[in-house]
């Protein structure tokens, strides 16, 4: 019926969405607005159909949604056997298409990447910035920081950026000892606690 019943099925990737994607699959309904650019979407194949031209070549149309709507493309050649293999229903794709001039002045879409949306957190991020505010410096945030990045330790860098909003002051400081773990969970846990923070 092209409803959701308990929320849309790309919550799980709100995070990866909102960060490294730059647009939303509702742009693509007018796409001299992306000539000469690059354009980065997040969302799930709700459709796909593999097909053989005259020529013996395969090709695809697919439809993608994410939360603006949801748009039909079609990929060719090289690209087609490049990428054919994730286009699955049901699959959460992030895709980067870059808009060039066509042959008849309009704009043709080429895809130059596609990847499982659950491996962009990953790869994506380099660095996570927690903004403190020089107030809000106390033994009880302090401990309640250093839990969290005990609890979530890996190979991403670390800064704190400590601010005076009135005095118009910030000082940054990238940690020497401590690396993070970037994961959907520990952002949660961030948001939850309420600890202002910057993914890069």
């Amino acid at each position: 019926m092209g409803i959701y019943i308990s929320g849309h099925p790309s919550d799980n990737f709100k995070t990866e969405i909102k960060y490294f994607c730059n647009a939303e699959v509702a742009v693509f309904q007018n796409q001299a607005q992306l000539l000469n650019r690059d354009v980065s979407i997040g969302g799930i194949i709700t459709g796909v159909e593999h097909r053989i031209a005259k020529n013996g070549k395969g090709w695809a149309s697919f439809t993608f949604e994410d939360y603006s709507g949801s748009y039909d493309f079609r990929i060719f050649g090289e690209e087609y056997l490049r990428f054919k293999h994730f286009l699955v229903p049901n699959s959460f794709l992030y895709i980067k298409i870059f808009g060039k001039k066509g042959w008849n002045d309009d704009v043709r879409l080429s895809f130059t990447n596609m990847e499982l949306l659950q491996d962009v957190l990953e790869s994506y991020s380099k660095k996570l910035t927690i903004n403190i505010q020089i107030n809000d410096i106390n033994k009880l945030n302090i401990q309640k920081i250093n839990k969290l990045l005990t609890s979530y330790k890996g190979q991403k860098v670390l800064t704190f950026v400590v601010y005076d909003t009135e005095e118009k002051l910030k000082l940054t400081m990238p940690s020497r000892k401590i690396k993070v773990a970037i994961s959907n969970e520990f952002l949660n846990e961030l948001e939850q606690q309420h600890i202002n923070f910057k993914l890069n």
